[in-house]
């Protein structure tokens, strides 16, 4: 343009110049007047020019030289001849100026064009599209500012330049545009028509002319594409380049070359227009010759700040995904086609793509290397989670009905990337629970922290998923598994790591009002471990089941794995996030202290029978009745607890091999080994002895219970936990035999349905013998016992009546027995005594004091035992 105004100016203003002096130098003669002398006559004239000087003047030139010199008398004639002077004064400076701007100035003239012009577009639209480009519309106002120029020098002369030459008009003429960092690649070209405009400063010429537009290169415009959506442009140059036929009115001023490179930087580089999901429909479909698929309606809304107005016609696309990794191609999941779009100026656009998924490729659903997630659960996983993800926009390489072929090929080599913005599904899962829950004890030879050694859990799971009303087609839950945190007051109490795939079946239910569909999923667990990771926390937990009398709620917070059957085959949805709430009914009520015991448990032990012994120990088995008052179901294979008498281990409880259920529990079987020599040493040895004689002698004896690091070999945290919940209760009573007669008891003798029953029913004295005989009561059921010492004193109301001391061994078979005959030391002359005779031939009520070896297979122990109101009956 600097050029072309340059030439305008230069050949304007030249070639008017040279025709007045043409006309300036031309010779004229004058026809001769009255006042013309027949004859010349010699004027002086002092001339360098001989042939000037020389030659004759005539009347004419001699006037003209007159009118000049201004040598006439007349005023009026000296008027009449300025006109000319002026004329010819004006015509030199016109030279002079030309002559500068044209030869001298053109770099001051091509600067001022260069900042001077401005074009303001306001519509640029696409009248037609072409077989090889389209046939676009450009209007908008030209002027020149001189304002925007800089230097006061470029300025001034350029103004004067353009005004002289008024309006600059082009011939048609084709414009290429480069781009220099791209190999000089060709954008494209475009032919512009014949355009005259104004060049004067300030002077707006509005232009509305037609343009056929061709791409140039498809190759280097996918390339630039590509770096600019991926944001790898940070400034770009482009070089247009026209050569044009200019001239400025009459003057033709040739073919000029205009360059122009403008360069983009920062925020002068175009960004992808804003845009905003509208409201999504993903339905099923039929598709011809095919099975049926999976159409996504969706409403996109574009930002548009341009004043373009075209009609885009109906385009195909694909719709691709990341893959395994990033140098992996991209994997191709749905084709989208686009309806005719009408862009108008600076309106926002409403696009409308539907997208047909007809399967889902093998590369999509598996697993990637060294990963245990697939393409699809990456997508998926940062969908659900509200982590933007990235889809991509492809056009297809399939031609679309009405689609030029050129737009077919340039847009299938681009791919767009389009950050598609996550959405969190928080209440996705409306309820996650747990009933029919089963604790499994770790296995007693379980390596410790192993799997196999943590607690296990069988339950039935049942997940309320509320479906997103988008998703308007038919889906089965197939298969389950979850990773799940237990928390307790919002501490996190251990993990249950449901990492194997469990089968589960699904019901769909609808919704009512503004309530959305959900489906109803179900399935059963087994064994799942449970790890304990906070033993603080899980201490508090089990003092609030068997101290606390509320309910322990514990919050689960999972992550779900499901394995969906739709229209598209099955696939699984990894890691969505659930919540639940567990309410767990506490065991026992009050601080544990009333009766040693928890009430709520009713724990009862029925007869206990030796099944084994030792030097030291006794080994028993015992019937256990109890109510277990939660609603879970517990398999114990192994569990040990300490038996204790005054902080002093005295032996051990053993549970095998058991299940508890809700409710009442009967004939649980549990083994006792009394050895308290093993356990606590000499100490040991006395307390045990002290309790076994307050308990054969019908004192309340009671003994504590509770577990300890190895009560589960796999788990010694679980037994430590719960080390601070020691209970104490009453020893329970040998055998369980009924008293002779049928009854409980006789002469309303009984200590109670629930006492122990008398080792020595009665006895029958005979004085001149000086012996007793006793009948006992054995209160084991297969096991007999051996006296091996007696020494023992009879009182009768606290006065001695005679005394035994029997060191030979003799047996106590199980049942009712006899014992031998054994002598009696009487305390003659003593009140007891004289008690035992006056009731001869009848009976009295004797109490006794006794020290005797108790030998049970091999077993051995010295007891003492204390009876009251034994019955007696004297003969002689």
């Amino acid at each position: 343009m600097a050029e072309s105004l340059t030439w305008a100016s230069t050949r304007t203003t030249s070639r008017p110049s040279s025709k007045k002096s043409s006309r300036s130098n031309k010779s004229h003669n004058s026809s001769p007047s009255e006042q013309t002398p027949l004859l010349s006559q010699e004027t002086p004239h002092h001339s360098d020019d001989e042939s000037v000087r020389d030659s004759p003047r005539s009347p004419a030139t001699s006037a003209l030289l007159r009118n000049i010199t201004g040598t006439t008398p007349s005023s009026k004639k000296r008027l009449r001849r300025w006109p000319s002077f002026v004329a010819l004064l004006l015509l030199c400076i016109a030279v002079i100026l030309i002559m500068a701007l044209g030869f001298f100035v053109p770099e001051t003239v091509e600067e001022y064009a260069t900042q001077a012009v401005a074009f303001e577009p306001t519509s640029l639209s696409i009248d037609s599209f072409t077989d090889n480009g389209v046939r676009a519309r450009v209007q908008g106002d030209f002027y020149m500012d001189a304002s925007k120029v800089h230097k006061k020098s470029v300025r001034d002369i350029g103004r004067f330049g353009t005004w002289l030459a008024k309006e600059v008009e082009s011939e048609k003429s084709n414009v290429e545009v480069y781009m220099p960092e791209y190999g000089n690649a060709v954008l494209g070209t475009a032919v512009v028509p014949a355009i005259k405009v104004n060049i004067r400063n300030g002077h707006k010429t509005h232009l509305d002319f037609l343009t056929d537009l061709e791409p140039g290169s498809k190759d280097a415009i996918r390339r630039v594409a590509r770096d600019w959506m991926e944001g790898r442009i940070s400034s770009l140059s482009v070089r247009g380049k026209a050569t044009v036929p200019l001239k400025s009115g009459i003057f033709n001023l040739g073919k000029q070359t205009i360059e122009q490179t403008l360069v983009f930087k920062g925020d002068d580089v175009p960004e992808l227009p804003a845009y905003s999901i509208g409201k999504v429909n993903i339905h099923e479909v039929n598709i011809p010759g095919a099975d049926n698929g999976v159409a996504a309606d969706v409403s996109v809304k574009i930002s548009n700040d341009y004043p373009l107005d075209f009609l885009v016609p109906s385009m195909s696309f694909s719709i691709l995904v990341d893959n395994c990794l990033p140098s992996d191609p991209y994997i191709s999941v749905a084709d989208a086609t686009t309806a005719d779009i009408h862009v108008q100026p600076k309106t926002d656009i409403t696009l409308n793509v539907t997208g047909i998924v007809r399967q889902l490729p093998e590369s999509l659903t598996a697993v990637c290397p060294d990963s245990t997630n697939s393409p699809l659960d990456m997508f998926i996983n940062d969908y659900i989670h509200g982590e933007d993800t990235t889809i991509y926009v492809k056009g297809s390489d399939s031609p679309h009905e009405g689609t030029p072929p050129w737009i077919t090929e340039l847009i299938s080599g681009i791919t767009i990337p389009v950050p598609f913005s996550g959405h969190t599904f928080g209440h996705l899962i409306r309820n996650f629970s747990l009933t029919d829950v089963n604790f499994h004890l770790p296995d007693p030879f379980a390596e410790p922290d192993t799997p196999e050694a943590q607690p296990k859990i069988s339950a039935k799971i049942d997940v309320l998923v509320a479906l997103p009303e988008e998703m308007n087609f038919p889906v089965d839950v197939d298969r389950v598994k979850a990773n799940a945190n237990v928390f307790y007051n919002d501490r996190k109490l251990g993990e249950l790591n449901l990492n194997k795939w469990q089968k589960a079946n699904s019901t769909r239910i609808e919704g009512h009002g503004d309530e959305p569909p959900t489906l109803e999923v179900q399935s059963i667990i087994k064994k799942v471990p449970l790890e304990i990771t906070d033993q603080d926390v899980f201490t508090e937990v089990l003092e609030a089941l068997l101290l606390g009398s509320s309910p322990v709620f514990l919050a689960i917070k999972a992550e779900v794995d499901v394995e969906m059957a739709t229209t598209l085959g099955a696939f699984p949805v990894r890691r969505i996030p659930a919540e639940g709430i567990v309410p767990v009914k506490p065991i026992g009520k009050g601080d544990g202290s009333d009766k040693g015991g928890f009430p709520s448990v009713k724990l009862k032990v029925g007869e206990l029978e030796i099944v084994d012994t030792t030097k030291t120990s006794i080994t028993l088995q015992a019937k256990v009745n109890f109510t277990n008052p939660t609603k879970y179901t517990a398999t114990i294979p192994f569990f040990d607890i300490e038996m204790l008498a005054n902080d002093t281990v005295l032996g051990h409880g053993i549970v095998k091999n058991a299940t508890v259920v809700p409710g009442f529990n009967e004939n649980m079987v549990v083994t006792a080994v009394w050895d308290p020599f093993t356990s606590s040493g000499e100490n040991g040895t006395l307390i045990g002895r002290e309790l076994l004689s307050q308990y054969i002698s019908g004192y309340n004896a009671t003994i504590t219970v509770k577990t300890h690091s190895k009560s589960v070999p796999a788990q010694p945290a679980l037994g430590r936990a719960l080390e601070k919940f020691a209970v104490t209760m009453p020893m329970p009573k040998l055998g369980g035999h009924k008293k002779p007669g049928g009854g409980d008891g006789d002469d309303g003798d009984r200590d109670g349905d629930d006492g122990p029953t008398k080792f020595i029913q009665d006895t029958t004295m005979h004085l001149l013998t000086s012996t007793a005989l006793f009948h006992l009561l054995s209160p084991l059921r297969t096991t007999t016992i051996y006296l091996t010492s007696l020494n023992a004193t009879a009182y009768y109301e606290s006065h001695p009546a005679g005394h035994i001391l029997y060191n030979l061994p003799f047996a106590v078979p199980p049942g009712l027995s006899e014992s031998p005959r054994l002598p009696v030391d009487w305390n003659l002359g003593s009140v007891g005594y004289d008690a035992v005779r006056k009731a001869l031939g009848g009976t009295l009520k004797l109490d006794a004091f006794a020290e005797a070896g108790v030998r049970i297979g091999m077993w051995r122990e010295e007891v003492w035992v204390r009876t009251k109101g034994v019955g007696a009956r004297v003969r002689l």
